[in-house]
């Protein structure tokens, strides 16, 4: 398969390392801004400056979109237009852009799916193991934080130049779907409650930079969940779930997950490698790459499903955040 790459930036970077790490070995990548094609020299792939003469030059059979998200859709609906299937990064915008497209593939052979990464690291993944076993009984109540420092997201460049810092993209916004995908993978589709959003910090842009959610999950589960971009110096990801017969922790600052129910006198602590991180990243290459081979093994079978998320699930996360804010910008002041 060929694959092109959209958009060059950090993202675009990384996605170039999975598809190397995979041994794919078509590889292009396209972004209209010298500097980003000039980062990507060291991987020794084709690199082009104009889209349209990618597309015909190149020939690609996939897309991998790695574009600030107000791009996404533009480039997808190209993908479906093309019969060409895509991977697409998360997604904060263009909700009814992302339905009429799912329903447009529904009944075709082009995969255009969305990325779920949080549900490839290990901390996740443990989690969901041990509630699928049962080791903590029914969830009642979860607890989760997630944080870290705008500025601290892309050091080399000004977060004015970057699209985080715009309000309809805005950092805390991108990361209350990306955080509700894997969660709603655990516990199912919530009804947000109520929600706080403010400015609290004096960062030099337009953006709320905390995100208070309360939501209702289904069997009874309530769910506390904080995004932030205020964190610093380190980052924060902290989860605490109460079940009925005990309790599940994870915490990025010991990088692991621990548990405890009624049949045991201590906790049981799980700790996990560091990964693999390239300079300038914070976070391991491992769970990006197994994202990728699971993506690749859905379009080479032409099965969506076997990748573990879709189009009409990032419709219905960005649904919910659609309400918190609503919720937000009702509540009093």
């Amino acid at each position: 398969m060929r694959f092109l790459v959209i958009g060059l930036g950090s993202m675009g970077k990384r996605r170039v390392r999975n598809l190397i790490a995979l041994n794919e070995n078509e590889i292009a990548g396209y972004d209209p801004r010298e500097s980003r094609r000039e980062q990507c020299g060291q991987y020794n792939i084709t690199l082009y400056d104009d889209f349209e003469k990618a597309l015909n030059e190149f020939n690609p059979n996939v897309f991998i979109i790695s574009t600030p998200p107000n791009l996404h859709m533009d480039y997808a609906y190209i993908a479906y237009e093309k019969k060409i299937s895509s991977f697409i990064e998360a997604s904060v915008v263009d909700e009814d852009r992302i339905l009429d497209l799912y329903h447009l593939i529904e009944n075709t052979d082009i995969v255009i799916l969305p990325s779920c990464t949080m549900q490839y690291y290990s901390g996740p993944k443990k989690i969901k193991e041990l509630i699928k076993n049962n080791v903590i009984g029914k969830p009642l109540n979860f607890n989760y934080h997630s944080g870290q420092y705008l500025p601290d997201w892309h050091p080399w460049e000004k977060i004015e130049d970057f699209y985080v810092s715009k309000r309809e993209m805005g950092g805390c916004r991108e990361i209350v779907p990306f955080e509700l995908t894997w969660l709603n993978e655990l516990f199912g589709n919530p009804k947000p409650l109520s929600c706080v959003k403010r400015k609290l910090t004096d960062l030099a842009v337009d953006i709320d930079d905390i995100y208070h959610c309360l939501l209702s999950y289904p069997n009874g589960l309530i769910g506390n969940l904080t995004v932030e971009v205020i964190s610093q110096p380190k980052a924060t990801r902290e989860l605490r779930i109460i079940g009925s017969l005990g309790q599940i922790v994870f915490s990025s600052d010991s990088n692991s997950v621990k548990y405890i129910n009624t049949d045991m006198d201590e906790w049981k602590i799980i700790n996990f490698n560091t990964g693999s991180i390239e300079s300038n990243y914070i976070n391991p290459e491992e769970p990006y790459i197994e994202e990728m081979k699971d993506f690749i093994s859905a379009v080479r079978s032409k099965k969506s499903d076997l990748f573990n998320n879709s189009l009409l699930k990032d419709y219905k996360v960005l649904e919910t955040l659609n309400e918190l804010e609503s919720l937000s910008e009702n509540s009093i002041e």
